[in-house]
């Protein structure tokens, strides 16, 4: 299994980019990075620089939207990425969150989605795409090569992916919920023609490394609780639109009844003001926290459900120490042992 590290375009950039290529040094095998232009930086300015400071990391966002950006300059702008680099980029798509609502809009349809896929997927593979009544083609993009992955919870954007996905990114932890999404995701793909072991998974969380104390869980679940607090805001839309004792799992939303609104001014942010409600349990379940052992347990798990790639969130008060942890005691313990000489002698 892959492990990948998750940043915000905080200024200064240079930090940035110096966690991205720590993250390279210590074994991580992708780079995102939130977008979300008012709150943070332009994510891909700085995937120039971390690509130019790397030399393996995928690069990428988790993710963009089809809202706020035109899906050709999106296309372009990773190819262009590929042309510089070696195809080192992902692109991560969802329907549109703080990029989207802190502008008062709202996240884009299913279908938007869809067609938005489409256009950036087949410009930045170097083919021709249909953009209203015009069919049009990057004449120097023929050896861009791009994966879109989508971001979802509810039912439909699960279909959705599996149908037109190259990955599937969900944004929690716990084994429970990954199982049905992955199940919901390849039953789809299985439906639309399509090989249902080609759609790669990501599951992207929070990890905390402590020493096993108490006092240092009881930290890790402070410095993660805001995780809840942002799922529970994309899962709030989707118990909006299923209600609840339907197709989505209760594990995913009974723990929202406590929510009391969201400020995007502490999105991501460790300490944020509106996550109070977010229970211990639902950190423990959703956030990996706890000793290299501890967390090598559920990393495992997933593994064995099909999770391709573990994304480290790193919004955290210890980003360098989760790399530098992950990277002695996580990262050579998941990689499969390799000899050099067989048998004895």
């Amino acid at each position: 299994m892959d492990i990948g590290v998750v940043l915000q375009c905080n200024p200064p950039a240079s930090r940035v980019i110096e966690l991205a290529r720590q993250a390279e040094t210590h074994g991580f095998s992708h780079v995102w990075t939130f977008d979300s232009h008012l709150l943070w930086q332009e994510p891909y300015v700085i995937y120039s620089q971390i690509l130019a400071s790397t030399r393996k990391v995928m690069v990428g966002p988790m993710v963009t939207n089809p809202a706020t950006r035109d899906w050709t300059v999106t296309a372009s702008t990773f190819a262009t990425l590929n042309d510089m680099f070696g195809n080192r980029t992902v692109c991560g798509i969802g329907r549109g969150d703080s990029a989207v609502r802190t502008l008062g809009g709202k996240p884009t349809t299913l279908a938007t989605m869809r067609a938005s896929i489409e256009v950036i997927r087949e410009l930045a593979n170097g083919r021709s795409a249909q953009v209203d009544d015009t069919v049009v083609r990057f004449p120097w993009a023929a050896d861009s090569r791009l994966e879109v992955w989508v971001a979802g919870y509810g039912p439909r954007a699960l279909d959705l992916t599996g149908e037109v996905g190259d990955g599937f990114i969900l944004q929690l932890a716990d084994p429970d919920i990954a199982a049905w999404t992955i199940a919901r995701v390849r039953a789809a793909a299985e439906r639309a023609g399509r090989d249902p072991g080609a759609v790669k998974f990501c599951v992207a969380a929070p990890a905390y490394v402590t020493d096993g104390s108490a006092t240092g869980l009881a930290h890790a679940r402070e410095q993660c609780r805001w995780f809840g607090g942002m799922v529970g805001n994309h899962v709030a839309d989707i118990v909006a639109r299923y209600g609840t004792g339907g197709d989505v799992p209760a594990a995913l939303t009974d723990y929202i009844a406590g929510r009391h609104g969201y400020d995007y001014n502490e999105h991501g942010r460790a300490g944020n003001t509106h996550a109070d409600f977010v229970p211990d349990e639902i950190i423990d379940r959703f956030c990996l926290l706890g000793t290299p052992d501890e967390q090598l347990v559920r990393l495992r798990e997933l593994e064995k459900l099909g999770v391709d790639q573990f994304a480290v969130y790193l919004q955290h008060d210890a980003k360098t120490a989760t790399l530098e942890a992950y990277g002695e005691s996580v990262l050579p313990r998941l990689a499969h042992p390799v000899t050099a000489t067989e048998g004895a002698g």
